[in-house]
């Protein structure tokens, strides 16, 4: 009897892994949310801040634009004739939306093979190591959410060779991702972060 109560709670706790909070907007919310003991988003942020430099705003922004904290988010499929659902547009997937060969690249550099992008812990450790990536290649600030953002979407090498610029979407999503952070940022202050 005791193994099911043991095992019906550790379903509970998972359950609580695998869904979006309810408030995204506010990051003192959110990690109000996800503050357990085996899943600990504040802690996670904060471990990857240290071991990239990359301000824990600026990453809980990136992951805000690109899945809105969905660990299960995919690019819409395409379709056919206008109503046959057909191939995605990309192999993005999890709460930092990573491409397949992107993922791969770095579970390869950091040796975490096991990381899921399903996983918060796994995800913004990869936003750090993205954004700490990008500012070793391509010289991006890593208080810099803009132009982080922008090398984020259009790769290391699509934003040194500004793919970016006349693409009006990237760009507001770029503006989305800043804006958020400023907020994310602000709000962290009030609630002691």
């Amino acid at each position: 009897m005791r193994s099911v109560f043991v095992a019906l709670f550790l379903l509970i706790v998972l359950a609580g892994c695998a869904t979006a909070p309810s408030q995204i907007t506010n990051a003192c919310a959110i990690f109000e949310q996800r503050n357990g003991m085996f899943n600990n988003w504040r802690k996670d942020a904060e471990a990857a801040q240290r071991e990239f430099g990359v301000p824990v705003p600026v990453m809980m922004a990136t992951i805000y634009t690109e899945s809105s904290f969905q660990p299960y988010a995919r690019p819409p499929r395409t379709k056919i004739l206008g109503f046959i659902p057909w191939k995605r547009k990309s192999t993005a997937y999890g709460y930092a939306q990573a491409l397949d060969g992107t993922w791969d690249r770095y579970r390869r550099e950091t040796g975490r093979w096991g990381a899921s992008r399903t996983d918060f812990t796994d995800a913004i450790h990869f936003v750090g190591w993205y954004h700490s990536t990008s500012n070793r290649q391509n010289g991006i600030a890593l208080n810099d959410p803009y132009n982080l953002y922008l090398a984020y979407y259009s790769g290391h090498g699509g934003y040194a060779n500004g793919v970016w610029r006349n693409n009006t979407a990237i760009q507001k999503a770029a503006r989305r991702s800043a804006n958020m952070a400023i907020r994310y940022e602000a709000q962290l202050r009030q609630c002691g972060y």
